[in-house]
C-alpha cells in the first residue's frame, strides 16, 4: 500500500497536477486522491488500472516498484495478464478458505481481483489447511468422475504456474472456459498452450491458450455429500462408450502417421 500511495503522489507531482486536476482527469474524487496519497484507503483493482494507463506504466511497476527519480521502467506487456490474488483473513489475520459456490462462479469472473467481492463469498474452516492459501470451488457436469457435480474442489493456489505437474488436477480459471476442474496434461512454458483431459473418457481433452488463464489452484482434497458406491459390473453403455474413445484415440494416432 505504501508504495502505491507513494507512486500516485509522485507521479501526479511530476506531471504538474494538483490534486483536483488528477481526479477530474481520471474520474475520481479529489478527497481519494488524498486518500490514496495519505494511505487512508486503497484503490481498487479497475482503478489501478486505470491511474497507470493514465501514467503509462506497467500495473506490475506501479504496484510492486518505488518509483522516484532513479527509477527505470520495464516493459508494459498485457496489463490483464498481472497476477493480483484477492485474499481475506480472520480477526487472528490468518487466512480465510474462501468458497466459491456454482452459482457464484461468474461473478467469480469479474471478482477474483477485488477484495471486496473475495470478502464477501462463504467461508470455510478446515484446520488441516494451515499453511497456504486456499479456496473451496463447486464443480458442474460428470466430466471429472467418479466426482459428481456439486462436489467442492479445495485448491492451494500456484504463484509460479511452472510448478504445474501433468497427470495431476487443478482448479483453472480461464477466460474461455470460466471455473473448470481438470487433470493437466502437459508443463506449463511461458504463455504457451495448456492441455486439459477430463477423468471421464466420454470427454476429448482440449487446449486453452496460456494469456487466457486467470488463476490455478491445485487440488487437494474434495467435500462431497454423494459417498462412494461399490464398483459395478461393466454394462452395455460403459463398454461401448470405452470403445468409441478407444476408436477416436486410434483414428488420431494414424492421422498424425
Amino acid at each position: 500500500m505504501a508504495k502505491i500511495s507513494s507512486n500516485i503522489k509522485f507521479l501526479r507531482k511530476k506531471k504538474g497536477l494538483t490534486q483536483q486536476q488528477f481526479a477530474d482527469q481520471v474520474g475520481i474524487k479529489r478527497s481519494l486522491v488524498g486518500a490514496y496519497e495519505e494511505e487512508r484507503a486503497e484503490p481498487k483493482y479497475e482503478l489501478l488500472k486505470t491511474i497507470a494507463l493514465f501514467f503509462d506504466i506497467s500495473l506490475d511497476d506501479f504496484i510492486n516498484e518505488t518509483i522516484d527519480d532513479k527509477w527505470i521502467a520495464k516493459p508494459k506487456g498485457n496489463q490483464n495478464n498481472l497476477r493480483i490474488l484477492s485474499i481475506s483473513v480472520d480477526k487472528e489475520d490468518n487466512e480465510n478458505i474462501e468458497m466459491v459456490p456454482l452459482k457464484a462462479s461468474a461473478g467469480y469472473m469479474n471478482g477474483y481481483a477485488d477484495p471486496e467481492y473475495v470478502a464477501q463469498l462463504p467461508k470455510l474452516y478446515l484446520p488441516m489447511f494451515k499453511q497456504g492459501t486456499y479456496r473451496g470451488f463447486e464443480i458442474k457436469g460428470d466430466s471429472m468422475l467418479p466426482l459428481v457435480s456439486g462436489t467442492t474442489i479445495i485448491g492451494e493456489y500456484v504463484e509460479n504456474w511452472a510448478d504445474v505437474k501433468p497427470s495431476e488436477t487443478y482448479v483453472i480459471l480461464s477466460k474461455s472456459d470460466g471455473v473448470v476442474y481438470k487433470r493437466i496434461g502437459n508443463k506449463f512454458k511461458d504463455n504457451k498452450k495448456l492441455k486439459l483431459i477430463s477423468d471421464n473418457p466420454v470427454y476429448e481433452p482440449y487446449e486453452i491458450n496460456g494469456e487466457d488463464i486467470l488463476e490455478i489452484w491445485k487440488a487437494k482434497a474434495y467435500i462431497s455429500t454423494h459417498l462412494p458406491l461399490p464398483t459395478p459390473e461393466p454394462t452395455m453403455e460403459s463398454l461401448t462408450s470405452m470403445m468409441a474413445q478407444m476408436q477416436r484415440s486410434i483414428a488420431k494416432l494414424e492421422g498424425n502417421n
